[in-house]
């Protein structure tokens, strides 16, 4: 058997994404996308009372806009140290939220569940994308919604990741997470359902340039890990790559940083 053949391992490789985003402190980055956990509990019509469960949820933000919205909600993550910010969030607004680590891949509910799942930008980085959407589909109700935000290829941040990579490789074998910002991915792992998607914008605002690169070096997992993998030649190489990228994104003035980042808004709904 050839090596390009050999199955993959995903224990192995689940446990070296576990040591990524533990690393740095991602609820520094998560918190200010608190907006897109917002928008995705409008566009999945939350209603009071809802059983909802957040997929990957890190720090919590599909988590807390669902639960101010009065669903019943169950908030997950493999992480437990990003789940535990999400819960001390949840305490300092007095919400009522359950926290459980689960991985995505394997998730410890029983099929028809919840009414709703959701997941913002989190699903998206499994390594196994076919067992991950099968679980989501699993344990929602017939008729119930899945909830997803999830970066593009071409978008701010796909072009990141992909710059990323050049640097620090994924493992052989893994499909690129930003597959699951597009339709033609969507349509093969959740074939046979609804899908409805729209494009939308988060906007990332710094100070500058080199502050996002800064605030993302320290507490962003996958640049963490990155620049600390790699020597000081290609870590100079790679910061010159990721603040050409910031200055051709860049809508803001010479002293500030605004850049549009594109994420795909899905809805499913569960035939």
């Amino acid at each position: 058997m050839s090596v390009a053949t050999l199955p993959l391992d995903y224990t192995a490789i689940k446990l070296r994404q576990q040591a990524v985003w533990s690393a740095g402190d991602y609820a520094t980055i998560g918190t200010t996308l608190q907006i897109v956990g917002e928008r995705l509990c409008e566009a999945v019509d939350m209603h009071a009372g809802d059983i909802v469960l957040d997929v990957a949820a890190g720090n919590g933000n599909a988590t807390l806009a669902a639960a101010r919205r009065f669903a019943r909600v169950t908030s997950t993550d493999y992480i437990g140290a990003i789940l535990e910010r999400g819960r001390e969030r949840a305490a300092a607004e007095r919400l009522s939220v359950s926290f459980r680590e689960a991985d995505a891949e394997a998730l410890p509910f029983a099929d028809g569940s919840f009414d709703t799942a959701l997941s913002t930008f989190g699903v998206m980085f499994t390594p196994n994308q076919e067992k991950a959407a099968a679980e989501l589909v699993r344990v929602v109700r017939k008729g119930g919604k899945i909830g997803l935000a999830n970066w593009t290829p071409d978008g701010f941040i796909g072009q990141i990741l992909k710059t990323v990579g050049r640097y620090a490789p994924p493992p052989a074998g893994i499909k690129p997470p930003t597959l699951w910002g597009t339709m033609a991915r969507l349509r093969e792992l959740f074939e046979g359902h609804e899908i409805n998607t729209s494009l939308q914008t988060f906007t990332f605002r710094y100070e500058s340039p080199k502050h996002w690169l800064d605030v993302f070096r320290a507490y962003y997992g996958p640049t963490n890990r990155a620049f600390a993998a790699l020597d000081a030649e290609k870590a100079a190489a790679l910061e010159a790559d990721i603040l050409d990228l910031l200055e051709k994104w860049n809508w803001g003035r010479s002293d500030s940083l605004i850049v549009p980042g594109e994420y795909l808004e899905v809805v499913i709904t569960r035939s």
